[in-house]
């Protein structure tokens, strides 16, 4: 088996879902003068691929487990360059609003896939060295997206934003003929009332705050009760759509809590700085968008250096490093002036997440099992995207409201509280599975 291929594979289906989240964002003013109608449709080109992305992670982690995660990720990217297609040939707003939502729905399908099987196909400093690939694809992708998304919406049309995604699904499809098929051992049910409430339950949350008026807080309460319902569903149900072995101590639940801060954090601190560029520096899109090229580049250059000497030498040590260089990166971004000054803060910033996410990743899955693996990248993303959407609104929000200033030293706030996770991750050096042979990363 080729594993450099197939990781190629994995990376690549995992930009795909960042390219296209920002190429769309870039690309919709031109496609609602193309398809007119209400003003929401805007944001609705982007929230109908966000809701069932977030809302169907946690079951297409678990769909993973059931029928092979090599299949369902094969499937998953031949569903994602159908409907590609379908929005790139949209006939009306209404029409690409729904191609978008099944969009959605397929990558919610191969993001959970790509976790498992790094997890499955590498161990040791291997594993560490793979997870530390995403970042610095991951930080391509986000400076690529805005370019990418103008270039071609100016120089053809926003349907080549679509198009785009149909040459890179079928390298994907080549490439992932190399990759093992891996599921959960034994025969795993999918949990229907589970699937049903944690669909909902994640809708209920995630819809509000993709909004651009003031979240509809009654929503925001039915998701979390439904949560609740959900949570007790799975405590007393037979066949779970979570594993409850994640929870019996304290690392899974501290990586959950420290991916929702951290990611809040960094989401919203990337809006910010673009608001801020345009709002208060007077810089153009395309400026603006570009601001974010250091932040990028530091994050990829760590998250590469992190992956492949630090994590297998320091192990979770570097976790509350990485953090600390972010923290002081945002404090800098506070007290600058210059605009030189304030560049050289966001490769600070980028410097910290990309030291940060490789052992992060790593830490979160060292006593994660073959039959939790599907849960345990499931919920992973699904926490991600949901501090992701949640950083976007709380920080957007506090920018318009009190201004940059404010979000960054909410930011710092986050960032330390995600600190605080790690802390309680790192604290226990050796989990209850760390003995197993097989599973012990570093």
């Amino acid at each position: 088996m080729n594993h450099r291929a197939a990781l190629t594979a994995l990376l690549t289906a995992e930009a795909m879902n960042l390219l296209d989240s920002t190429i769309v964002q870039v690309a919709a003013p031109a496609v609602h003068a193309s398809l007119p109608g209400p003003v929401a449709d805007v944001q609705w080109f982007s929230a109908a691929y966000t809701l069932p992305f977030a809302a169907l992670l946690i079951t297409g982690g678990r769909l993973g487990d059931l029928a092979g995660r090599r299949r369902v990720f094969r499937l998953g990217v031949t569903a994602f360059l159908l409907t590609s297609l379908a929005c790139a040939l949209a006939p009306a707003a209404n029409a690409l609003i729904v191609f978008r939502a099944a969009q959605g729905a397929s990558a919610a399908v191969i993001i959970p896939q790509t976790i498992g099987l790094i997890r499955t196909m590498f161990t040791g400093p291997a594993l560490s060295r793979a997870l530390g690939a995403i970042g610095p694809v991951m930080g391509l992708a986000a400076v690529c997206g805005p370019v990418l998304g103008g270039v071609l919406t100016e120089a053809w049309t926003w349907r080549s934003a679509f198009l785009v995604n149909v040459p890179l699904s079928v390298i994907v499809l080549r490439l992932a003929r190399g990759l093992p098929e891996d599921r959960a051992p034994g025969r795993p049910r999918l949990d229907v009332p589970g699937t049903v409430l944690a669909v909902l339950g994640l809708g209920l949350l995630v819809h509000p705050l993709t909004q651009p008026s003031t979240p509809d807080y009654r929503l925001l309460a039915a998701g979390a009760v439904v949560l609740v319902v959900f949570v007790l569903h799975q405590r007393r149900g037979r066949a779970p759509l979570v594993e409850r072995s994640l929870f019996a101590g304290r690392r899974f639940p501290a990586a959950l809590v420290t991916s929702a801060l951290f990611f809040t954090a960094t989401s919203g601190l990337t809006l910010v700085v673009v608001l801020h560029e345009q709002l208060d520096a007077g810089a153009g899109v395309r400026a603006a968008g570009l601001t974010l090229v250091p932040w990028s580049a530091g994050l990829g250059v760590a998250s590469w250096v992190a992956g492949s000497v630090l994590v297998p030498r320091f192990g979770d040590r570097v976790m509350p490093a990485g953090l600390a260089v972010f923290v002081a990166g945002l404090v800098t971004a506070c007290l600058v002036a210059d605009h030189a000054a304030f560049l050289g803060a966001l490769g600070v910033i980028g410097i910290g997440a990309g030291l940060f996410s490789p052992a992060f990743f790593t830490a979160a899955l060292r006593a994660v099992r073959p039959v939790e693996i599907g849960s345990a990248a499931g919920l992973l993303n699904a926490v991600q995207q949901l501090g992701a959407t949640l950083g976007v609104a709380l920080l957007g929000g506090v920018f318009f409201g009190s201004g940059a200033l404010a979000a960054y030293r909410i930011g710092i706030a986050l960032a330390i509280g995600a600190a605080a996770g790690a802390a309680v991750m790192a604290g226990k050096r050796r989990s209850r599975f760390s003995g197993e042979a097989g599973y012990r990363v570093s």
